[in-house]
């Protein structure tokens, strides 16, 4: 046992490395901790500097600075993702809060007025440019809507109703192999990331067979999305499979798409 964790730290540098060879390990040995991320097994060195002395000396300002934005950047990434849940459950990636949060430190880092440590995105969502960065925003980074939907669509922003003229799911849409039937939904979402309120309506599903068949499809919100704050309206796509007159989603949604398509 002594070999092979010896073999192990050699392939480790100081920091932080990814463990090689048959057995993996999870747990600390000495000052190194062995895990499993995402990114596979990885092994890092205990270091840094003491909590204590990042809060209170001066020497650190700049990081509480920086860290303190970066939690109200993390925490409006949570407030959209937490206001969409129900749609985030079927179509979203396993980096999808890391990918938003980089996103909302784009917006925060627009805020003109806010001292340093005290930037924030509910304020730098006002700036010209601000809302692009959302625009377009892929919840599923493994199913791009662009890469998936061929079809135009339009949205009323007075209304939140998203149109789709002329729809031939077999021509216009890229569907994974298995797939029969395909279902569209839309939501209009009101954020208001300066005071963490969100309201979100979502519209009636449309669920079609993945043939030549043309369709007018329009998802319409419920109501109006209600409060103050940004609009966003989002669009998804959902893949099923059926067999025996029962419909099964596929992969988990590892295939479904859901984008942000408009924002105001």
């Amino acid at each position: 046992m002594v070999d092979q964790k010896t073999d192990l730290l050699m392939q480790t540098t100081c920091i932080m490395a990814r463990q090689k060879g048959i057995i993996k390990l999870t747990g600390k040995v000495g000052d190194l901790s062995f895990y499993k991320s995402k990114d596979g097994y990885l092994a890092r060195e205990k270091g840094g500097v003491e909590a204590d002395r990042i809060k209170n000396d001066p020497a650190f300002v700049r990081t509480r600075e920086n860290g303190k934005e970066f939690g109200t950047s993390a925490s409006s990434g949570k407030l959209l993702r937490d206001s969409i849940r129900t749609m985030m459950q079927n179509a979203s990636d396993g980096r999808v809060t890391s990918r938003l949060t980089k996103i909302m430190t784009q917006i925060k880092n627009m805020d003109p007025t806010s001292v340093r440590g005290e930037r924030n995105v509910g304020v730098g969502i006002a700036q010209a440019g601000a809302l692009e960065l959302l625009k377009g925003f892929n919840f599923n980074k493994q199913a791009v809507l662009g890469s998936i939907l061929f079809n135009p669509y339009a949205v009323n922003v007075g209304t939140g109703e998203i149109t789709l003229d002329n729809f031939v799911p077999l021509n216009e849409v890229s569907a994974p192999a298995g797939a029969t039937h395909i279902t569209l939904r839309g939501a209009w979402a009101k954020i208001d990331f300066a005071t963490g309120e969100a309201d979100v309506q979502e519209t009636n599903a449309v669920n079609l067979l993945l043939d030549a068949t043309s369709s007018n499809v329009v998802l319409t919100p419920a109501a109006a999305a209600a409060g103050t704050g940004n609009d966003l309206f989002l669009l998804m796509l959902e893949f099923f499979q059926e067999v025996n007159g029962a419909q099964y989603v596929l992969k988990n949604g590892a295939y479904n798409a859901l984008s942000i398509v408009e924002a105001q």
